[in-house]
């Protein structure tokens, strides 16, 4: 029997028109992975156990079907024209032959009903936690996934644990009990060579199948990290039209899509060759054990050692062993790609956190009745490859309801300061500290709970204006979304559009424009109202007049909360209570804007420049 549809797990993704890279991880037993998943299945152990008896009920109709096509055959005793012959002989082999068919399919559709629940409910159970892993995982580790091919790691692995579950625990076992009954009845009722010649096809079917498949389990590998690689730059092109038709370049990503697709195309004819190969040999092995069998129960009649009946049930045994003796090839097949699917999912469970919190750790705690918390850097040394530190000896305070800024060149470090303060990333040496409380000893849910950020680059969900502005506050009500939009200075913009609220913003709000984009993040911001802000050139796509209205309007916000101010354009922080000058990773500068423009230093040098430019 062929298999179709063939997919295989990537160890890893290779670049395109190369040799596949190495895995991440090296490669574990199967078993490993198999008691990884059968946890998720005891949680239905009612159902499983009701689901085995069924399957067990299943096989014994299916073997009792041989068993009374004999004893009707050898009862055939009736003389030519009596009309006994005509009443009992076709009603008594229908019904019988059509009670246990009947019985064999019943059995098996209930099963599958009874199981139901726990297949799907094991595949919901593996895929949220993956899901949910993926998002505590650190900002480093998506910055450098492939999201293609993550996304189709997890897609096989979902759908191989509804395969694995299926063949190995009603396909294999079945298959394993019928087989035993069959040689059974054939070594009790026959001479031992009937058992031998079926043991012996058996035997030879599962060694080849196993050495070959094993063999040809590279090609399927290789296949599938090529499918990787294709859907990867096939996502990421999609993902980056604009740029792609900024440069005319359709036609040089079509050939780099391409490349991919060929390199798919020749590991797949590898993998099907294979194939075809490993089922013609099946074939063979089957079809001599067949015919050894038939031929040593024709003989036995001729004999008279052996009745008629005796020569239909052994053809019948031969024919219901056939189809499960074939199917165990897929079945082999089939499991093996199920449980590198699976296991491909499992490693992306097992990733290690880069940011974890700590064994006991217990929530952020802030007094007072605005929960004011003053924010303290000592010491801080961080770099996100050891080779090229980033921040040297970072020390300043944003004492609670305080406005401290952030100046410098780009590359300096400034944003780095949000991201760890927001623990994206763990500082190697020094801390940071909430309301007296070092954020690496409490929970970082709530930490970022007490943090509203608009970033440099807002992305948005693909979803309407009044979704990604309500993200901020879970089952905010449509009153205080469009309070927050007018904070933002867009709720005009919104309700000027034809489906106002409900417009659909596209791909990472790729249908606003950039300061319409940050206008929404600063809206939703807004919204979650926390006790620590932080704007990362939270005004940088905004035009003049709307910078300075909306800049008002962030002041505002701001009174009495804690916010730490990362920008460009010095205009901006004129007013914030202190001013960090940051190059190269050093604090070079710190005061007020009157005090800074008076030491004639690099700021007012950024202050002069920027006010000539201005003019």
């Amino acid at each position: 029997m062929r298999q179709h549809g063939e997919a295989v797990s990537a160890a890893t993704v290779a670049p395109v028109g190369t040799a596949p890279a190495k895995p991440i991880a090296p490669a574990r037993s199967d078993w490993v992975t198999l008691r990884r998943l059968l946890p998720y299945l005891w949680e239905y152990k009612v159902r499983v156990i009701l689901a085995l008896a069924l399957m067990v009920c299943a096989k014994f109709a299916n073997v009792g079907v041989p068993l009374l096509l004999k004893e009707l055959v050898d009862s055939l005793t009736l003389k030519p024209g009596d009309p006994m012959a005509v009443l009992v002989v076709p009603i008594g082999l229908l019904l019988a032959y059509g009670l246990l068919r009947l019985s064999t399919t019943f059995f098996n559709e209930l099963r599958e009903f009874v199981f139901a629940k726990a297949t799907q409910g094991a595949a919901r159970s593996i895929a949220l936690q993956t899901f949910e892993h993926l998002h505590a995982l650190s900002l480093r580790f998506h910055l450098e996934r492939q999201t293609g091919g993550m996304t189709r790691d997890i897609e096989r692995g979902v759908r191989g644990i509804e395969s694995l579950i299926s063949y190995s625990l009603y396909s294999i076992v079945p298959t394993l009990i019928e087989v035993t009954l069959v040689l059974t009845i054939l070594a009790v009722k026959f001479d031992a060579w009937f058992a031998w010649i079926t043991i012996g096809a058996l035997a030879l079917y599962i060694t080849f199948t196993v050495i070959v498949t094993e063999w040809r389990t590279q090609f399927r590998k290789e296949a599938n990290e090529f499918d990787s690689a294709a859907h990867n730059k096939a996502i990421d092109s999609l993902l980056n039209y604009e740029t792609v038709k900024y440069f005319n370049n359709e036609r040089f990503e079509a050939q780099r899509y391409d490349t991919s697709l060929e390199s798919l195309r020749r590991a797949r004819l590898k993998s099907q060759t294979t194939l075809s190969l490993l089922n013609t040999g099946q074939q063979l092995i089957i079809a001599t054990g067949l015919v050894l069998m038939l031929w040593r129960a024709t003989q036995g009649v001729v004999d008279g050692r052996m009745t008629l009946g005796d020569l239909v049930m052994i053809n019948a045994f031969m024919i219901q062993l056939y189809i499960p003796l074939n199917f165990l090839g897929v079945l082999y097949r089939e499991i093996k790609q199920s449980l590198t699917d699976l296991d491909k999912m499992f490693v992306l469970m097992e990733r290690e956190k880069e940011v974890a919190d700590v064994a006991g750790a217990q929530d952020l705690v802030l007094t007072g009745a605005d929960n004011q918390a003053a924010v303290e850097f000592q010491n801080v040394n961080f770099a996100y490859e050891a080779a090229r530190p980033i921040l040297h000896h970072i020390s300043f305070q944003i004492p609670a309801g305080k406005t401290v800024a952030v100046v410098g060149p780009s590359g300096s470090g400034k944003s780095t300061l949000a991201r760890l303060l927001y623990r994206f990333y763990d500082v190697q040496q020094g801390s940071i500290s909430i309301a007296g409380q070092d954020i690496k000893t409490v929970t970082q849910t709530s930490v970022r709970k007490a943090i509203g950020i608009v970033p440099q680059d807002t992305v948005l969900f693909n979803d309407t204006v009044q979704y990604n502005i309500a993200y901020g506050k879970a089952g905010a009500s449509r009153e205080e979304v469009e309070e927050a939009a007018r904070a933002a200075r867009i709720h005009d913009f919104i309700t000027s559009t034809p489906k106002g609220y409900e417009t659909m913003v596209g791909e990472r709000g790729l249908k606003l424009s950039g300061g319409e984009k940050q206008r929404v993040a600063i809206a939703r911001t807004l919204l979650k109202n926390p006790p620590i802000l932080i704007f990362d050139e939270a005004t940088s796509a905004l035009d003049s007049a709307n910078e300075r209205a909306i800049q008002a309007e962030l002041q505002g916000v701001a009174k009495n909360k804690t916010t730490l101010v990362i920008a460009h354009r010095l205009s901006t922080v004129v007013e914030a209570h202190e001013i960090l000058v940051l190059d190269a990773g050093h604090i070079v500068e710190r005061g007020t804007h009157p005090q800074l423009l008076a030491a004639q230093g690099r700021y007012a040098q950024m202050w002069a420049l920027q006010q000539s430019a201005a003019a």
